[in-house]
């Protein structure tokens, strides 16, 4: 029997891997933001390799199991990524558009680079249009 434990983590790290490395992909990145995606695929990878690691140090599993475990994860965590990726991210606008979707404010943020900025830009720009209308009512 697989070791669930090393099938999981090695899952996650691959998974995290093809997921920094191209889903996140964008021209021009910087250094440091390099150096940030490699920092925390490295974390993770490290963390994957000391849970198989753990596994058979405290002889929960053989290395064979932990072995076959590990290929697992990585097999479904890049046939998953695929699926993902090629089938259900084109399909995401119009599921975004589904009146169901509206109505629990599903998005589809796949086209925007940088979720963060783009969600703190938005809400400055909104708090700043508030707050000069709250001013001009004031001034009535």
């Amino acid at each position: 029997m697989p070791s669930s434990h090393s099938q999981f983590m090695w899952f996650f790290a691959t998974y995290s891997l093809l997921f920094v490395f191209v889903r996140l992909r964008r021209p021009g990145n910087s250094f440091s933001d390099t150096a940030w995606r490699v920092a925390s695929v490295t974390g993770i990878l490290v963390s994957a390799f000391l849970v198989s690691y753990g596994r058979v140090y405290l002889q929960y599993h053989t290395s064979r199991q932990v072995f076959w475990g590990s290929v697992l994860g990585i097999v479904l965590a890049g046939s998953w990524f695929a699926v993902v990726t090629l089938v259900a991210t084109p399909l995401f606008p119009a599921i975004a558009s589904w009146p169901v979707s509206e109505y629990l404010m599903i998005r589809d943020l796949t086209l925007i680079p940088n979720v963060m900025w783009f969600e703190y830009t938005n809400t400055r720009v909104e708090a700043r249009a508030r707050q000069r209308k709250l001013v001009s009512m004031k001034s009535l």
